[in-house]
């Protein structure tokens, strides 16, 4: 992956409008379940436009460290190919030290592996990610047989796998503090289900229920069969192995069409993003949803997603639970509607890249905002003029791209002169995000 340079800071100037169309990058979420899958496969697995970003990068080199080999070349109109060569249900080292950075979607599931699997590793990120829960999924995997120890504090990584003996086949997990437990043991589960079926019990609400359809649909692009009882329980048969698709391609990022979506709606559009649409097995396409009930103009073909507005947003009221990662473009959005914006049932925001509800508040009042923030829930009522400000980004990437729309000119406000710091972490899931922002804006914006 070329890595892009960006300074401390990047200052931004008002957006009179935008305009255009934007090829989005392969999906975060998407590209690491492949890419663990295709290593767990009997088989090769070409594995076309796989998201470049430190989050892919880390799982890349964890599974090299493990052994799996895998190459990346060209493809054909500027698309990349991986060539992954499955490992069968194993890891062909059994000792490693695996740095997972902050990437919950290779840390979580690649621990579930590692645990059944079997061997000696290490496994650590970045201090972020030493703050971010992981006890749910260890306990879980613990009950059953699992040997994980805590080398920090208890509840979160580091971690110390070593090999467990496996003495039951029903494992229950807690589903409301993050889907990635789940996704994670349903990835391991059929490395468990040798002989015996295993069942996963889900305790509670399950959140992201759509992040649990997209690992279900990967499991069935990769062979394997999964009984579903409801959001309640899974069962995976015995005697089922990964086999390869042979080649699989990577939706573009649901979650970052949605700043582009969200730039159609307040700066006029129309604004088109290339690589996800209808036909999407991703949940957060749903944000265009969100966007019509605040009155943007929407339009969808199977790769493809348009907005455009005509006039003011109109503020929203509503559940997030299921397109939480989308969900904080609302926030921002909610600056250019009329009246004041509620986003419910976003707790899981706490537990992400940082506390998203607290720091989506604090810089949604640097620009003016009223903002009243409450454990599951962030409530906007947008200021008359939007004021200049520096955005800190708390190596989070999702708030540096929602809050560069912040410089929009909307129809009932302008927008700001923003200076956003630490630009460069938008390279764990978007790299050229600044890139494919001013290309939709007028040249002569930046």
């Amino acid at each position: 992956m070329t890595q892009t340079a960006y300074p401390e800071h990047l200052d931004l100037k008002p957006v009179p409008r935008v305009q255009g169309v934007v090829r989005l990058p392969g999906s975060k979420s998407i590209s690491n379940r492949i890419l663990l899958l295709a290593a767990l496969a009997e088989g090769e697995t070409r594995v076309i436009d796989l998201l470049a970003s430190d989050d892919t990068q880390v799982m890349l080199a964890a599974l090299r460290s493990l052994g799996v080999q895998w190459q990346e070349a060209a493809g054909e109109g500027g698309s990349t190919v991986h060539r992954v060569l499955g490992a069968n249900g194993n890891f062909p080292k059994r000792q490693a030290d695996l740095f997972m950075g902050n990437a919950g979607t290779a840390i979580r599931p690649l621990t579930a592996a590692l645990a059944v699997i079997g061997g000696d590793y290490k496994v650590h990120g970045v201090p972020r990610m030493h703050e971010r829960p992981i006890g749910d999924l260890v306990d879980a995997l613990n009950a059953v047989g699992a040997h994980i120890e805590y080398t920090g504090n208890p509840g979160y990584p580091p971690l110390h796998i070593l090999s467990g003996e496996f003495k039951t086949r029903e494992l229950s997990v807690r589903g409301n503090v993050s889907s990635q437990f789940l996704t994670a043991l349903l990835m391991a589960a059929p490395l468990m289900a040798r002989s015996e079926p295993v069942t996963i019990k889900v305790l509670g609400e399950l959140i992201s229920k759509p992040y649990i359809e997209i690992t279900l649909n990967l499991m069935r692009r990769f062979g394997m069969r999964v009984e579903q009882d409801g959001w309640q329980a899974f069962t995976i048969p015995a005697g089922q192995c990964y086999q390869s698709p042979g080649t699989i391609h990577v939706e573009g990022d649901a979650s970052s069409a949605s700043y582009f979506m969200a730039a159609g709606a307040i700066g006029g559009g129309p604004v088109r993003v290339e690589g996800v649409g209808r036909d999407s097995i991703q949940g957060d396409v749903r944000f265009a949803q969100a966007m019509e009930q605040m009155g943007a103009t929407i339009t969808m073909g199977e790769n493809w997603i348009e907005a455009s507005a005509s006039a003011p947003l109109k503020a929203i009221d509503a559940d997030f639970n299921h397109i939480p990662d989308a969900a904080m473009t609302i926030a921002v959005a909610a600056l250019y509607a009329e009246g004041t914006s509620t986003l419910r049932n976003i707790a899981s925001w706490r537990v992400k890249e940082t506390d998203r509800i607290a720091a989506m508040a604090a810089e949604l009042r640097k620009l003016g905002a009223t903002v009243e923030e409450g454990a599951d829930y962030l409530r906007v009522t947008p200021p008359a003029v939007l004021k200049a400000a520096a955005i800190d980004t708390y190596d989070d990437h999702r708030m540096a791209m929602c809050f560069s729309l912040a410089t929009l000119d909307g129809a009932v406000r302008r927008g700001a002169e923003l200076r956003i710091n630490d630009p460069k972490c938008v390279a764990k899931t978007f790299p050229e995000y600044f890139t494919a922002f001013a290309a939709i804006a007028r040249k002569d914006s930046f």
